[in-house]
């Protein structure tokens, strides 16, 4: 990268600085009259010169034009007579004239600041895009010493003061020391002594202030190296919390955080001093100047040398300098700083092994198969600590084997399939893919041919599917039609994004490639999901998660109405299933036993946190509608009589005792707060209560529930009372535009429930053995039933999986890697040590499986597998023996277990 800040804004916005500064240089003239035209003002029309007779007229507006004495010595050309007004005509004339000075000089600004805004985001639009750009080709190694949050850190905060730079970084020079300039010029026409005066001033703050800005400077930089090493640590916090809870190390992590706080506080607090004493000082300096102006200004004028007008002009003139000066100073202090910020992110994101830009360029051809296979032929890779991983590594495997490659631990089996997938670069030797260095292949290439996968299992932040889908997504397929605005904003995307150097890729188009996994569209491409995730043991926890999920009735109504007709089927078959007992449906006239108190008032499932069952005792709205119903005061004491039995059966037992587990209300930490509100409350009501003790006593009958709690504390009354407020607020909430409730109705879908919420549509009661389990087998052979089970898969693949994936269990993330690597249909899949969270008759069993499929006559493809279980190996064709480094066995397993002391070591073990 460019290491000058000023050069590479130069390189990649000459042309619009270029248009800045004309339009800068076109806005000095005005600025000059704008300053003249107040002296003429006062010295003519106001003071009286040249009217001093009634009648007596001034010309305004003649102009002539300036012709040197060698060139034309006869009378003034004039190019406009001007027009005659007298005494108060001219005052107007030259006032509206100021007037239309003044407006043009703010008009300029206004074009000025624009242009400069626009061209800034340009650059720096640029600058992001050529840094994220440069980490899409860092070497793999880069990152493992490199924070993912940093990085971030850098290419979204540190650059953003960049962008306000670059548009000023020539035309504010120019703008503000043009203005600087042009009323300097003008106090020196008016009078030489205060013009000299001023350039001294002028000249010692550009001398001072610069050397002032040095320690600035340092302590710019120690901000940024201290802002970012706080991003990075955050993130890493963030990644490690649970090894943080497991370890008892939320202290230290707090230390280590303010520590760095510390150090950060007392550098921009320092910055800060020393940014308002320049600030102090150049204020200082500047109306020191004016006190001068008006000291020997107004001797001047005393003394008849300066008259009033040129005084006023001069003054008027350097009300306006300050603006200009104080604006270089400005511009030098951004200078420093962000040129500081620049040289730091550029050495950052330094390497002297990027990755060239054509290995990752889109292809028009379809891409070959590999046909031979690897070559590799004396290999030895090094890490950065200088510890020898392979050498002397030399072996041929052709594009169909299944080859095992095993080893004790840090042997090289990890390490070898690693460099054949690219992850590390090999030291020496030579490593080729159908007779072409494996670092001369471009990755549109080993992308679609070659898979890779290991125990690392993120996932971006999306659904199940685009998880999948996203090794299929190499370059837009079909460009999305477009029309009317649109079409014009995209249009506008790509006019900036030449302007800016940025992708020209259209982001929205369909970027799957069908026709390289031999499909057609989206219907085909999602049974072949299902086959893959059917062959690794996959398809059924998908389906669960489908039936777990919700859906929008807006964007399937047919499946909303199939699954009304599974709910009354269901309800149909409770007596015969032998569920009747223990499956009490939601009926809006009847209170739900097996439902919390809180879930009967709702009758709904809440859209917003504040109507969840935790929030009830603290919502306005609910306790309102309570008091009105006359049900709050009998809550209350509902609550205390929850709260006394509990401390008294409870209170002394320990935290870990099994007889917490059946208090769905309170947790055994909470015992000690409730025996403080108890004694605080004791015999009083309601309204003699604390705000806190009364949301902390009816929280408790919110999570109340008869048949599981069995205190006896709801009566048929009480009941009847919970039901007729139930549907007093149904009414009031159902009123609102955005209901925070989706109440439930036998009749009707429920967009907040889940799809086997809706078909139950009712509670399961709590103490009946496997009851849950029962009801969900039963509802999910229903769907097959009712030949729903391709929409619950599809509603399972729409499953979002949270931030690297963490809604998934580690077994599934692993499992979908698997899936993803097999969709795209590679002709060589190598696999290290991935899916050890399998135990080892599951690991067979997927081994087996993917072995199976890659004998596959349709699509055969190569395996290259490090198992974590050495066992492993003896279903493969051939196996790699590593042993310190090097390859010291290939052969058959059978050979090996007879031959190989190593081998059967390892398979002893």
């Amino acid at each position: 990268m460019e290491p000058n800040l000023l050069t590479y804004i130069w390189k990649n916005s000459k042309k619009e600085q270029t248009v800045a500064l004309l339009i800068i240089l076109a806005s000095m003239p005005t600025y000059f009259l704008s300053l003249e035209l107040p002296k003429q003002i006062v010295n003519g029309p106001i003071q009286g010169v040249g009217f001093d007779n009634p009648g007596d007229i001034a010309t305004f507006m003649r102009i002539t034009l300036p012709l040197p004495d060698f060139l034309y010595s006869g009378e003034p050309i004039v190019l406009f007579s001007g027009v005659d007004f007298e005494r108060v005509g001219y005052l107007m004339a030259l006032s509206i004239s100021f007037l239309i000075l003044v407006s043009a000089n703010g008009i300029f600004k206004l074009i000025v600041n624009t242009f400069k805004g626009r061209m800034g985001e340009r650059v720096l639009r640029r600058l992001r895009f050529q840094l994220f750009d440069r980490v899409l080709r860092f070497p793999l190694s880069r990152f493992r010493r490199t924070k993912a949050s940093e990085v971030s850190s850098m290419i979204k905060d540190e650059v953003e003061p960049m962008g306000q730079f670059i548009g000023d970084a020539f035309a504010m020079p120019l703008f503000e020391g043009g203005q600087a300039a042009t009323a300097l010029i003008f106090i020196f026409l008016q009078d030489v002594y205060l013009g000299v005066l001023t350039i001294v001033m002028v000249s010692f703050q550009a001398w001072l202030i610069p050397r002032l800005r040095k320690p600035i400077i340092k302590l710019s930089k120690q901000r940024q190296v201290a802002a970012r090493t706080l991003s990075g640590r955050l993130g890493e916090i963030v990644e490690g919390i649970s090894d943080m809870h497991v370890n008892d190390t939320s202290n230290y992590e707090r230390s280590n955080i303010s520590s760095i706080l510390n150090r950060l506080f007392f550098i921009r607090f320092e910055l800060f001093k020393r940014n308002f004493s320049i600030k102090f000082l150049n204020n200082f300096l500047l109306q020191f100047l004016q006190f001068l102006f008006y000291a020997l200004g107004g001797y001047f004028a005393i003394r008849g040398t300066l008259d009033i007008g040129q005084l006023v002009a001069v003054i008027a003139a350097f009300k306006d300098l300050p603006g200009p000066i104080r604006g270089l100073i400005n511009w030098d202090q951004k200078r420093t700083l962000v040129e500081a910020r620049y040289s730091q992110i550029v050495e950052q994101f330094a390497s002297d092994s990027l990755l060239e830009p054509e290995k990752q360029t889109t292809t028009v051809e379809k891409v070959g198969k590999i046909t031979k296979g690897f070559s590799i032929s004396n290999l030895g890779v090094v890490d950065d600590t200088g510890s020898t991983l392979l050498e002397r590594t030399s072996v041929e495997i052709g594009v169909n084997e299944n080859v095992a490659v095993v080893g004790p631990v840090n042997a090289g089996a990890t390490h070898f399939s690693q460099v054949l997938s690219r992850v590390i670069l090999p030291t020496s030797g030579r490593v080729e893919l159908d007779d072409t260095p494996l670092e001369d292949l471009p990755e549109y290439f080993t992308g679609r041919r070659v898979a890779f996968i290991d125990g690392n299992s993120y996932f971006p932040q999306g659904t199940i599917l685009e998880s999948l889908t996203y090794v299929l997504k190499h370059q837009p397929i079909i460009e999305r039609m477009r029309e009317g605005k649109a079409k014009t904003a995209h249009e506008d995307f790509l006019n900036e994004a030449r302007l800016t150097r940025n992708s020209e890729l259209d982001f929205d188009a369909e970027w799957i490639d069908y026709e390289n996994i031999g499909i057609q569209d989206q219907d085909k491409l999602i049974s072949r999901i299902r086959e893959i995730l059917v062959l690794i043991d996959l398809e059924e926890d998908i389906r669960g998660l489908g039936i777990r999920g919700s859906l929008d009735p807006k964007i399937y109504p047919e499946m909303c109405e199939q699954i009304l007709q599974a709910r009354q089927i269901f309800r149909s078959r409770l007596k015969v299933l032998g569920f009747d007992s223990f499956v009490e449906p939601f009926d809006p006239e009847k209170y739900n036993d097996q439902s919390t108190l809180g879930e009967n008032l709702l009758f709904g499932t809440a859209t917003t946190p504040s109507f969840q069952s935790d929030n009830l005792a603290s919502n306005t709205l609910i306790r309102e509608m309570l008091r009105k119903q006359g049900l709050e005061q009998s809550l209350f004491e509902m609550g205390k009589e929850v709260a006394s039995t509990t401390v008294e059966l409870f209170g002394d037992l320990s935290a870990n005792n099994p007889f917490f587990d059946q208090l769905n209300y309170m947790q055994a930490d909470d015992l000690p707060e409730y025996r403080a509100a108890l004694a605080r409350i004791g015999e009083g009501s309601l309204d003699g209560a604390t705000k806190e003790d009364q949301e902390l006593v009816l929280r408790l009958p919110f999570a109340y529930t008869e048949t599981k709690n069995r205190l006896g504390l709801l009566n048929d009354e009480l009941k009847d009372k919970i039901i007729e407020t139930r549907k007093i607020l149904r009414s009031a909430l159902s009123e609102l535009e955005h209901p925070p409730v989706a109440f439930f109705d036998p009749d009707h879908y429920n967009p907040a429930a889940t799809v086997i919420d809706n078909i139950l549509l009712g509670r399961v009661a709590s103490n009946v053995a496997e009851g849950p389990e029962r009801v969900f087998q039963a509802i999910t052979d229903l769907m097959d039933e009712l030949h729903l089970t391709d929409e619950i898969f599809r509603i399972g693949l729409d499953f979002n999986v949270g931030t690297g994936g963490k809604r998934l269990s580690e077994s599934i993330r692993q499992k979908l890697h698997l899936a993803r690597s097999l969709l795209k249909q590679p002709d060589i899949l190598i696999i290290n040590q991935a899916l050890n969270t399998l135990d080892a008759k599951g690991q067979k069993k997927l081994l087996e499986a993917v072995l199976d499929k890659s004998r596959d006559s349709s699509h055969p493809f190569g395996i290259i597998w490090v198992p974590m279980n050495p066992a492993l190996s003896q279903v493969f064709d051939r196996v790699l023996l590593f042993k310190d480094g090097e390859l010291v066995a290939d052969d058959t397993p059978a050979k090996l277990v007879n031959e190989n002391e190593l081998y059967k070591s390892l398979l002893a073990n």
